[in-house]
């Protein structure tokens, strides 16, 4: 995890620096500053640090892995990873949901967002639980 939140710090820093230049080039250009390619760059700069911040406060509470030790070999890291689903619907059924909130958004209608919005989150709580129903639950009691 420390090379990825370094690799997001550099990109976040770039698209800081690179957000306060074409706001002062904008601004010297045409007199006013034009907002929208501004506000791109500062969500996307947001959006690197969130993750880079993530992966540092990860990375401050993990062990070294092999990729982050200078000494590590590539046979360090074989063995299993983790649970990969084999096959799911859910992703489909979350894609499909976003699909009618974002049309819901274009039209600007208000019940299609909504209906939207709710399936979106019925589709996440089926992909999150899904591993976490039916014979597991029985099996235990």
């Amino acid at each position: 995890m420390k090379t990825e939140w370094k690799i997001f710090g550099v990109v976040a820093g770039f698209l800081l620096f690179i957000t306060l230049v074409y706001a002062g080039w904008t601004a010297g250009a045409s007199d006013r500053v034009e907002w929208v390619g501004t506000v791109a760059l500062g969500l996307s700069f947001l959006l690197c640090a969130m993750c880079g911040g993530f992966f540092w406060f990860v990375s401050r509470r993990i062990d070294l892995r092999p990729e982050d030790r200078p000494d590590g070999e590539i046979a360090d890291g074989a063995g299993e990873i983790g649970f990969f689903s084999p096959g799911s619907y859910w992703p489909f059924g979350l894609a499909l949901s976003a699909t009618i909130a974002g049309l819901g958004l274009v039209f600007w209608q208000f019940w299609l967002l909504g209906l939207g919005l709710v399936a979106v989150i019925f589709a996440a709580c089926g992909l999150l639980f899904e591993y976490y129903s039916g014979t597991r639950r029985t099996a235990e009691h």
